[in-house]
């Protein structure tokens, strides 16, 4: 037993010098190995992040959209519709929407307008987002101008700024009174821009959702899934231009990889030949190697998962927002909810980690088979 520990001492003194010896490599090699997993950790975190805080937004969003079609594109939407579908069975409730886009030459930014019923706002107040309020530099009590349909610019009282916690939906935001809104874009009170539908039974909601398409032929439903598959489909393809981008970073680690499974340095081989003529098995030395290994990949990739982190969910993923938020000027300034998956975790270890690992004992195994002398003559 006494031989067994004093063997293993040994055995990890001597993982730890070999280590140390050639400190200046493995510390190059161990910046490289971080820039690496921190870049496609980043990505990673960023891209599933902004897909849960979208879940989590979208969950308050209508069970069923329902728009009209005209020539194949969205039109306005009477609001008799309203009675037909209420007549559908199952059906609980259907409201009229009134939004729209209104871009704004002086913040070079396009802004989303709604009708709100949860603030009390008279025709001429508005409340808009901190993202607004941020660019154009208009706080509660200010006027903003707009220009109406016509060309006519009409002043609106700012009764109130939108809370900076919701700016990831909220930031180009403006909430006025349904006055106001088709006073603004010259839209009849008649019509709406959409029809939000409340299904009974939520089982039933592509069923209903078909029922509708099926009686009005002239328009489209959209369920809530449906916009959250879209959503998670978009941040996808968005994390995967940035793993195209880092693409050439990821080809030369993989080729040192490589490289490193090709072959051991002159000093490496020669380590191998005195440490099997002094007695150490073929299984001893690979498994040093295999130490060697993962002390230098595992410390990299904790190393590497941790700065992605922070730099995520603490440093406003300052590398990456531009590519992954979308937009063009108007950027919403948030924080995301941290979220890491064992998933993803998983993944990134498997791509990043295990590679480097085999790569390191495949040549050690090539080495440690061959005789002692000839090894050290070489």
């Amino acid at each position: 037993m006494i031989k067994s520990i004093e063997k293993q001492r040994n055995f990890i003194d001597f993982t730890l010098s070999s280590l140390w010896r050639r400190k200046g490599k493995n510390l190059a090699l161990v910046m490289v190995y971080t820039l690496v997993v921190f870049s496609l950790a980043s990505v990673m975190f960023f891209t599933q992040a902004l897909k849960n805080e979208a879940s989590l937004i979208l969950e308050g969003a209508p069970e069923i959209i329902v728009q009209k079609l005209v020539a194949g594109r969205h039109d306005l939407i009477p609001l008799a519709y309203v009675q037909r579908l209420k007549a559908i069975r199952g059906v609980e409730d259907v409201k009229g929407r009134h939004w729209g886009y209104y871009f704004d030459p002086i913040g070079r930014a396009t802004y989303t307008i709604m009708t709100t019923g949860a603030m009390s706002l008279n025709d001429n107040e508005i409340a808009v987002g901190a993202g607004i309020s941020r660019v154009r530099q208009v706080f509660r009590g200010n006027t903003l101008l707009l220009r109406t349909f016509d060309g006519r610019p009409t002043s609106f009282l700012i009764k109130g700024v939108l809370s900076p916690e919701s700016e990831l939906l909220s930031s180009d935001l403006i909430l006025m009174s349904a006055t106001g809104f088709s006073r603004l874009f010259g839209v009849s009170p008649e019509v709406a821009t959409d029809l939000a539908v409340t299904v009974l039974n939520k089982k039933e909601i592509p069923t209903i959702a078909a029922k509708i398409v099926d009686k009005n032929p002239d328009t489209r439903a959209i369920t809530r899934n449906e916009i959250i598959r879209t959503y998670d489909a978009v941040f996808d393809w968005r994390g995967g231009i940035m793993i195209a981008i880092l693409a050439g970073a990821v080809l030369a680690f993989l080729i040192f990889a490589w490289d490193k499974a090709a072959g051991l340095s002159a000093e490496e081989k020669r380590e191998i030949g005195i440490l099997k003529a002094i007695g150490w098995e073929t299984a001893d030395v690979l498994q040093m190697k295999f130490w060697e290994g993962m002390i230098v990949s595992l410390s990299s990739f904790l190393l590497g998962v941790i700065l992605a982190y922070f730099h995520i969910f603490y440093g406003s993923a300052t590398l990456f927002a531009p590519v992954l938020k979308g937009w063009a000027t108007l950027y919403p300034d948030f924080r995301l909810t941290p979220f890491i998956s064992g998933y993803q975790l998983a993944i990134l270890f498997c791509f990043t980690v295990l590679p480097y690992t085999v790569a390191t004992i495949l040549p050690s195994w090539r080495a440690a088979t061959i005789d002692p002398d000839v090894i050290m003559r070489t």
